[in-house]
Protein backbone atom coordinates (compact mmCIF):
# COMPACT_ATOMS: atom_id res chain seq x y z
CA UNK A 1 0.00 0.00 0.00
CA UNK A 2 1.44 3.50 -1.17
CA UNK A 3 0.58 5.12 2.48
CA UNK A 4 0.82 8.32 0.80
CA UNK A 5 -2.55 8.03 -0.89
CA UNK A 6 -3.82 7.71 2.89
CA UNK A 7 -3.81 9.95 5.89
CA UNK A 8 -4.86 9.83 9.61
CA UNK A 9 -5.78 13.45 10.60
CA UNK A 10 -7.18 15.65 12.97
CA UNK A 11 -10.00 18.15 13.03
CA UNK A 12 -9.18 20.10 15.91
CA UNK A 13 -12.83 20.90 16.88
CA UNK A 14 -15.75 22.86 15.74
CA UNK A 15 -17.78 25.15 17.83
CA UNK A 16 -21.59 25.13 17.97
CA UNK A 17 -23.90 28.00 17.98
CA UNK A 18 -27.44 27.54 19.71
CA UNK A 19 -28.44 24.08 19.87
CA UNK A 20 -30.39 23.03 16.73
CA UNK A 21 -33.31 19.98 17.10
CA UNK A 22 -31.76 16.82 16.61
CA UNK A 23 -31.87 14.92 13.22
CA UNK A 24 -33.25 11.01 13.23
CA UNK A 25 -32.71 9.09 9.78
CA UNK A 26 -35.72 9.52 8.51
CA UNK A 27 -35.33 13.81 8.62
CA UNK A 28 -32.29 13.24 6.17
CA UNK A 29 -32.47 15.59 3.07
CA UNK A 30 -34.01 12.96 -0.55
CA UNK A 31 -30.85 14.04 -2.28
CA UNK A 32 -28.30 12.37 -0.28
CA UNK A 33 -25.85 10.04 -2.44
CA UNK A 34 -26.86 6.91 -1.49
CA UNK A 35 -25.07 4.80 -4.54
CA UNK A 36 -21.98 5.56 -3.20
CA UNK A 37 -22.08 3.06 -0.78
CA UNK A 38 -20.89 -0.54 -2.06
CA UNK A 39 -23.84 -2.66 -2.92
CA UNK A 40 -21.86 -5.85 -1.32
CA UNK A 41 -22.95 -4.87 1.78
CA UNK A 42 -26.50 -5.06 1.10
CA UNK A 43 -26.91 -1.35 2.56
CA UNK A 44 -25.60 0.65 5.48
CA UNK A 45 -28.01 -2.04 8.13
CA UNK A 46 -25.54 -5.06 7.05
CA UNK A 47 -22.06 -2.92 6.92
CA UNK A 48 -23.14 -1.85 10.66
CA UNK A 49 -24.08 -5.39 11.64
CA UNK A 50 -20.34 -6.74 10.51
CA UNK A 51 -19.12 -3.86 12.43
CA UNK A 52 -21.22 -5.04 15.14
CA UNK A 53 -19.89 -8.57 14.67
CA UNK A 54 -16.44 -7.61 14.40
CA UNK A 55 -16.04 -6.05 17.75
CA UNK A 56 -18.20 -8.48 19.45
CA UNK A 57 -15.51 -11.44 18.19
CA UNK A 58 -12.07 -9.62 18.43
CA UNK A 59 -12.51 -6.56 21.15
CA UNK A 60 -10.83 -8.49 23.36
CA UNK A 61 -8.41 -9.91 21.17
CA UNK A 62 -7.55 -6.11 20.42
CA UNK A 63 -7.31 -5.37 24.23
CA UNK A 64 -4.70 -7.93 24.58
CA UNK A 65 -2.79 -6.54 21.10
CA UNK A 66 -3.72 -2.39 21.57
CA UNK A 67 -4.46 -2.27 25.40
CA UNK A 68 -7.11 -0.14 26.74
CA UNK A 69 -6.58 2.73 23.86
CA UNK A 70 -7.56 0.97 20.86
CA UNK A 71 -6.51 3.87 18.15
CA UNK A 72 -3.06 4.89 17.09
CA UNK A 73 -0.61 6.45 18.66
CA UNK A 74 0.98 9.92 18.12
CA UNK A 75 4.99 9.20 18.12
CA UNK A 76 7.41 12.26 18.79
CA UNK A 77 10.08 10.61 20.26
CA UNK A 78 11.79 6.99 19.22
CA UNK A 79 11.69 6.54 22.75
CA UNK A 80 7.72 6.69 22.67
CA UNK A 81 6.17 3.27 23.45
CA UNK A 82 2.97 2.40 21.66
CA UNK A 83 0.75 3.28 25.19
CA UNK A 84 2.88 6.74 25.62
CA UNK A 85 2.04 7.71 21.96
CA UNK A 86 -1.77 6.60 22.28
CA UNK A 87 -1.54 9.00 25.26
CA UNK A 88 -0.10 11.48 23.14
CA UNK A 89 -2.94 11.89 20.57
CA UNK A 90 -5.32 12.19 23.29
CA UNK A 91 -3.51 14.84 24.65
CA UNK A 92 -2.77 16.28 21.17
CA UNK A 93 -6.59 16.53 20.54
CA UNK A 94 -7.35 17.99 24.16
CA UNK A 95 -4.39 20.79 23.62
CA UNK A 96 -6.20 22.00 19.75
CA UNK A 97 -9.42 21.88 21.52
CA UNK A 98 -8.90 23.55 24.79
CA UNK A 99 -11.70 21.60 26.54
CA UNK A 100 -12.60 23.17 30.00
CA UNK A 101 -11.69 20.62 32.92
CA UNK A 102 -14.72 19.12 34.35
CA UNK A 103 -16.86 19.17 31.11
CA UNK A 104 -19.60 16.70 29.72
CA UNK A 105 -18.43 14.83 26.90
CA UNK A 106 -19.82 12.35 24.57
CA UNK A 107 -17.12 9.79 23.63
CA UNK A 108 -18.46 8.23 20.31
CA UNK A 109 -17.31 4.91 19.34
CA UNK A 110 -15.54 4.57 22.87
CA UNK A 111 -14.30 1.20 22.15
CA UNK A 112 -13.03 -0.38 25.60
CA UNK A 113 -13.33 3.21 27.34
CA UNK A 114 -9.66 4.09 27.52
CA UNK A 115 -9.91 7.76 26.09
CA UNK A 116 -13.56 7.74 28.56
CA UNK A 117 -11.27 7.14 31.50
CA UNK A 118 -8.39 9.00 30.59
CA UNK A 119 -11.09 12.03 30.25
CA UNK A 120 -12.62 11.88 33.77
CA UNK A 121 -9.62 10.73 35.50
CA UNK A 122 -7.19 13.14 34.27
CA UNK A 123 -9.14 16.12 33.35
CA UNK A 124 -12.26 15.94 36.03
CA UNK A 125 -14.57 15.12 32.51
CA UNK A 126 -17.93 13.31 32.97
CA UNK A 127 -18.11 10.80 30.17
CA UNK A 128 -20.46 9.50 28.08
CA UNK A 129 -19.20 6.64 26.16
CA UNK A 130 -20.81 4.59 23.24
CA UNK A 131 -20.08 1.83 21.19
CA UNK A 132 -22.10 -0.39 18.89
CA UNK A 133 -20.75 -3.36 20.51
CA UNK A 134 -22.19 -4.90 23.69
CA UNK A 135 -19.06 -6.43 24.11
CA UNK A 136 -17.34 -3.33 23.83
CA UNK A 137 -19.34 -1.76 27.05
CA UNK A 138 -18.75 -5.35 29.00
CA UNK A 139 -15.31 -4.84 28.93
CA UNK A 140 -15.10 -1.48 29.54
CA UNK A 141 -17.81 -1.54 31.89
CA UNK A 142 -15.48 -3.42 33.68
CA UNK A 143 -11.89 -1.76 33.30
CA UNK A 144 -12.95 0.99 34.49
CA UNK A 145 -14.99 -0.68 37.78
CA UNK A 146 -11.36 -1.87 38.28
CA UNK A 147 -9.22 1.37 37.47
CA UNK A 148 -12.25 2.94 40.08
CA UNK A 149 -11.01 -0.05 42.39
CA UNK A 150 -7.50 0.80 42.62
CA UNK A 151 -8.31 4.97 42.83
CA UNK A 152 -10.26 3.74 45.83
CA UNK A 153 -13.54 6.04 44.03
CA UNK A 154 -16.57 5.59 45.95
CA UNK A 155 -19.39 3.62 43.87
CA UNK A 156 -22.40 3.10 44.02
CA UNK A 157 -24.39 -0.30 41.95
CA UNK A 158 -25.75 1.52 38.96
CA UNK A 159 -25.11 4.57 37.61
CA UNK A 160 -21.82 6.31 37.11
CA UNK A 161 -18.97 5.13 37.72
CA UNK A 162 -16.76 7.54 39.34
CA UNK A 163 -13.24 8.01 37.90
CA UNK A 164 -10.70 10.69 39.56
CA UNK A 165 -12.78 13.79 39.71
CA UNK A 166 -14.88 12.60 36.79
CA UNK A 167 -17.65 9.96 35.86
CA UNK A 168 -17.63 7.16 32.81
CA UNK A 169 -21.26 5.57 32.04
CA UNK A 170 -21.13 3.14 28.97
CA UNK A 171 -23.93 2.44 26.52
CA UNK A 172 -24.63 0.35 23.60
CA UNK A 173 -25.54 2.68 21.01
CA UNK A 174 -25.97 3.01 17.10
CA UNK A 175 -23.31 6.65 16.37
CA UNK A 176 -25.81 7.67 14.04
CA UNK A 177 -29.25 7.15 16.22
CA UNK A 178 -28.17 10.00 18.53
CA UNK A 179 -31.35 11.96 17.76
CA UNK A 180 -32.96 9.36 18.98
CA UNK A 181 -31.01 8.31 22.37
CA UNK A 182 -30.47 12.09 23.51
CA UNK A 183 -33.01 14.31 22.05
CA UNK A 184 -32.70 17.14 24.13
CA UNK A 185 -30.79 19.46 22.30
CA UNK A 186 -27.77 21.28 24.47
CA UNK A 187 -26.79 17.83 26.35
CA UNK A 188 -22.81 17.94 26.28
CA UNK A 189 -20.09 20.54 26.24
CA UNK A 190 -17.90 18.16 23.74
CA UNK A 191 -18.64 15.81 21.57
CA UNK A 192 -15.12 13.56 20.75
CA UNK A 193 -15.21 10.69 18.27
CA UNK A 194 -11.47 8.99 17.49
CA UNK A 195 -11.12 6.87 14.49
CA UNK A 196 -14.68 5.60 14.49
CA UNK A 197 -16.21 8.24 12.15
CA UNK A 198 -14.93 6.53 9.04
CA UNK A 199 -16.96 3.47 10.25
CA UNK A 200 -20.43 5.53 9.81
CA UNK A 201 -22.48 5.21 6.07
CA UNK A 202 -24.82 8.19 7.10
CA UNK A 203 -21.81 11.05 7.95
CA UNK A 204 -24.04 14.23 7.41
CA UNK A 205 -26.74 12.48 10.26
CA UNK A 206 -24.04 12.23 12.43
CA UNK A 207 -22.77 15.66 12.19
CA UNK A 208 -26.30 16.95 12.53
CA UNK A 209 -26.91 15.28 15.71
CA UNK A 210 -23.71 15.91 16.70
CA UNK A 211 -24.37 19.95 16.84
CA UNK A 212 -27.48 19.34 17.98
CA UNK A 213 -26.16 17.70 21.40
CA UNK A 214 -23.35 20.96 21.51
CA UNK A 215 -24.36 23.47 24.34
CA UNK A 216 -23.40 26.91 22.65
CA UNK A 217 -19.86 27.38 22.12
CA UNK A 218 -19.05 23.04 22.46
CA UNK A 219 -16.93 21.56 20.42
CA UNK A 220 -16.66 18.59 18.04
CA UNK A 221 -13.51 17.12 17.98
CA UNK A 222 -12.58 14.59 15.26
CA UNK A 223 -9.61 12.18 14.79
CA UNK A 224 -9.94 9.90 11.80
CA UNK A 225 -8.70 8.23 9.08
CA UNK A 226 -9.21 9.90 5.44
CA UNK A 227 -7.44 9.67 1.77
CA UNK A 228 -5.66 12.45 -0.08
CA UNK A 229 -7.17 14.47 -2.00
CA UNK A 230 -7.68 14.41 -6.29
CA UNK A 231 -6.50 10.47 -6.30
CA UNK A 232 -6.67 8.82 -9.42
CA UNK A 233 -9.01 6.07 -9.89
CA UNK A 234 -6.12 3.45 -9.88
CA UNK A 235 -4.60 5.02 -7.02
CA UNK A 236 -8.43 4.76 -5.14
CA UNK A 237 -8.38 1.15 -6.23
CA UNK A 238 -5.00 0.35 -5.58
CA UNK A 239 -4.31 2.14 -2.07
CA UNK A 240 -7.89 2.75 -0.54
CA UNK A 241 -10.34 0.33 -1.51
CA UNK A 242 -7.98 -2.27 0.08
CA UNK A 243 -8.33 -0.23 3.63
CA UNK A 244 -11.92 0.34 3.04
CA UNK A 245 -12.43 -3.19 2.39
CA UNK A 246 -10.37 -4.46 4.95
CA UNK A 247 -11.49 -2.10 7.80
CA UNK A 248 -14.92 -2.66 6.91
CA UNK A 249 -15.56 1.00 5.76
CA UNK A 250 -17.68 2.67 3.36
CA UNK A 251 -15.98 5.28 1.10
CA UNK A 252 -13.68 7.10 2.90
CA UNK A 253 -13.68 10.90 2.80
CA UNK A 254 -11.45 13.56 2.28
CA UNK A 255 -10.25 16.13 4.96
CA UNK A 256 -12.46 18.93 3.21
CA UNK A 257 -15.51 16.60 2.86
CA UNK A 258 -15.70 16.58 6.51
CA UNK A 259 -15.03 20.21 6.86
CA UNK A 260 -18.01 21.19 4.77
CA UNK A 261 -20.63 18.23 6.39
CA UNK A 262 -19.28 20.09 9.48
CA UNK A 263 -20.30 24.04 8.14
CA UNK A 264 -23.19 22.22 6.66
CA UNK A 265 -24.22 21.47 10.34
CA UNK A 266 -24.05 24.93 11.50
CA UNK A 267 -20.57 24.43 12.97
CA UNK A 268 -17.49 26.99 12.31
CA UNK A 269 -14.01 25.50 12.37
CA UNK A 270 -11.74 26.78 15.08
CA UNK A 271 -8.72 24.82 14.66
CA UNK A 272 -7.72 23.71 10.78
CA UNK A 273 -7.15 20.07 9.58
CA UNK A 274 -4.09 18.46 10.00
CA UNK A 275 -2.26 15.64 8.74
CA UNK A 276 -0.33 13.32 11.20
CA UNK A 277 0.46 10.71 9.43
CA UNK A 278 3.91 10.68 9.76
CA UNK A 279 3.57 10.36 13.47
CA UNK A 280 1.44 7.77 13.68
CA UNK A 281 2.77 5.30 10.85
CA UNK A 282 5.01 3.56 13.71
CA UNK A 283 1.58 2.48 15.06
CA UNK A 284 1.57 -0.22 12.64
Amino acid sequence: MDTRQSQLGLLGGVTSEPPVKPLHQEDLASDVNYDQFPASVSGQAGLKDRIRHHYELASEYYHSLWGEHIHHGYFLDPQDTKERAQIRLIELLLSRAELIIGCSVLDVGCGIGGTSRYLAQHYGCNVTGITISGKQVEIATDLTVKAAECANAPNGSGGPIKLGDGSVTFLELDAEILGERFPESGTFDCVWISEAMSHLPRKQLFFQNAASLLRSNGKLVIADWFKAEALTESQVDADIKPIEDGMLLPPLCTQDQYVKLAEEAGLTMFSEPLDISANVAKTW
